[in-house]
């Protein structure tokens, strides 16, 4: 685990700034953020949303986060890294007071954490041996080819994915296999471990980045998967512990801001997104499925 401090620095704001003229009771970190303390946010290690550089945290969701709790007043944060399926019991054991990993809001976490609304919409990513020996395409083809393996992060929103296109394809799933980090499901492809790896596109194609290009071939007509009649997306965003109403509030008001101003974009831009990773009006409560 690492934990590094960053981004301090900012005199701690009262709470009628933070939320403008609604008065919301405080609670936990709100209440950190008023007693000009460090907030603690948990991270995967994963490119291009969250993970350590030189020793400090980086990435595009916790550039968002940050700038948002340092608007709010935040005296510094420090990031903690932990394998992607630990995140949201580590933010519910005050292990951290939010969570900034690149997280898909489902109604599954949505039960165990509050989300901020979204920061971005990504597709999925797929990739394959070079040539694509099993001539794979989308999940579809996966599941039709039980001879084959596909490995997918634990925690990760690909193997719910998978499994709702299994049940709706009347099939019994033998050949998903799960692995602990982002490093680990590269290695499976590379050694021949596995046939095939699926994460968000953006994480596939940076973690790629660094690897030897002839022993993986990323799908570029890759099929996002389609579940009940509807192409899935992931929208994605900062995670709270519940109780943190008043601070889910007062960054969901920061966050819009930069929708607006332009500002959410550019940091996208720094970790190769655009403007077409913009959430649109879909909104957490539809996501969340309430």
């Amino acid at each position: 685990m690492m934990k590094k401090l960053f981004t301090a620095g900012v005199a701690a704001l009262g709470l009628a700034a933070m939320v403008g003229c609604t008065q919301v009771s405080d609670s936990g970190t709100m209440q950190k953020i008023e007693n000009g303390e460090t907030l603690t946010v948990g991270y995967a290690n994963e490119r291009p949303y969250g993970y350590s550089e030189n020793g400090q945290p980086t990435g595009m969701s916790v550039d968002i986060s940050s700038t948002i709790f340092k608007e709010l007043g935040a005296a510094g944060i420090e990031g903690d890294i932990v394998d992607f399926g630990s995140l949201i019991n580590g933010l519910n054991s005050s292990q951290f007071d939010a969570v900034t990993a690149g997280m898909y809001i489902t109604p599954d976490r949505c039960e165990n954490a509050m989300f901020a609304e979204p920061e971005y919409r990504m597709g999925e990513g797929l990739a394959v041996a070079p040539g694509n020996p099993h001539d794979l395409h989308s999940y579809t083809d996966i599941l039709e080819n039980q001879d084959i393996t596909v490995t997918v992060m634990t925690g990760g929103v690909e193997y719910g994915y998978l499994m709702d296109m299994a049940e709706e394809m009347g099939i019994e799933p033998t050949n998903i296999k799960t692995v602990n980090t982002i490093a680990d499901n590269v290695a499976a492809l590379q050694s021949g471990r596995t046939d095939a790896i699926t994460m968000t596109e953006a994480t596939l194609l940076t973690a790629l980045k660094g690897s030897e290009s002839s022993q993986i071939e990323v799908v570029e007509d890759f099929e996002q998967p389609i579940i009940n009649g509807e192409e899935i997306f992931g929208y994605g965003s900062t995670v709270f512990a519940k109780g943190d109403e008043a601070l889910l509030e007062a960054y969901n008001e920061k966050l819009a801001e930069m929708k607006e101003s332009g500002e959410l974009v550019e940091i996208y831009e720094k970790y190769g997104l655009s403007e077409e990773n913009l959430p649109g009006d879909v909104t957490t409560e539809e996501l969340c499925g309430a």
